[in-house]
C-alpha cells in the first residue's frame, strides 16, 4: 500500500495561467508559497524563516474556478498529489519538474485588489468646494395635518390543512 497525498496552506505567487488542452479541457497552473517561520531550537540555535515554492496544477472545474477567483496573494488550502514529469530542453538535456495536482481546495483569503476601493480611500476622495451655511432666522410654518392611517384588514387564523392519504 502507498499514499501520495499533499496538503498545503499558502499564498498564491502569481495569477493562474489557464490553457485549454485536448477536447477544450481547461488547465490552470500557478505558484504557491508556504513559509516556515523562524524559530530557536532546543540548543539555542536560531533557524531562519524558510519559504518553499510549489507549482500547482488544476484541471477541469477547478481550473475554471481558479481562473475566475484566484489571484496573486490569495490564501489557499490545497489537497492533492505529487506528479513528476520530464522533458528534454533545446540542448537535449533531460529536465524534471514536480507539481502538485489539486484534488480539492478552499479559498481562505482574497488579496486586496486595486480595482476595489478601500474604505479609507473612499473617505479621502475630493469633495466639491462648499460654502459655509448662512444663518437664517427660523421660519414659523403652520403644522401640517397627517392623513388618517388606515388599519390593515384583520385576518382570520387559518386551519391547518391535512394532507390527503
Amino acid at each position: 500500500m502507498s499514499v501520495n497525498k499533499v496538503i498545503l496552506l499558502g499564498h498564491v505567487g502569481r495569477d493562474p495561467e489557464v490553457r485549454y488542452v485536448a477536447k477544450n479541457q481547461p488547465m490552470a497552473s500557478f505558484s504557491l508559497a508556504t513559509t516556515e517561520h523562524a524559530f530557536t531550537n532546543q540548543n539555542g540555535v536560531q533557524v531562519p524563516e524558510r519559504t518553499e515554492w510549489h507549482t500547482i496544477v488544476m484541471w477541469g472545474r477547478n481550473a475554471e474556478v481558479a481562473e475566475r477567483y484566484i489571484r496573486k496573494g490569495t490564501q489557499l488550502y490545497i489537497e492533492g498529489r505529487l506528479r513528476t514529469r520530464s522533458w528534454e530542453d533545446r540542448n537535449q538535456i533531460k529536465r524534471y519538474v514536480t507539481e502538485v495536482y489539486v484534488d480539492t481546495f478552499e479559498l481562505l483569503g482574497r488579496p486586496r485588489s486595486a480595482e476595489q476601493p478601500q474604505p479609507a480611500q473612499q473617505q479621502q476622495q475630493p469633495q466639491p468646494a462648499q460654502q459655509p451655511p448662512q444663518q437664517q432666522p427660523p421660519q414659523q410654518q403652520p403644522p401640517q395635518q397627517q392623513p388618517p392611517q388606515q388599519q390593515p384588514p384583520q385576518q382570520q387564523p387559518q386551519q391547518p390543512q391535512q394532507p390527503p392519504f
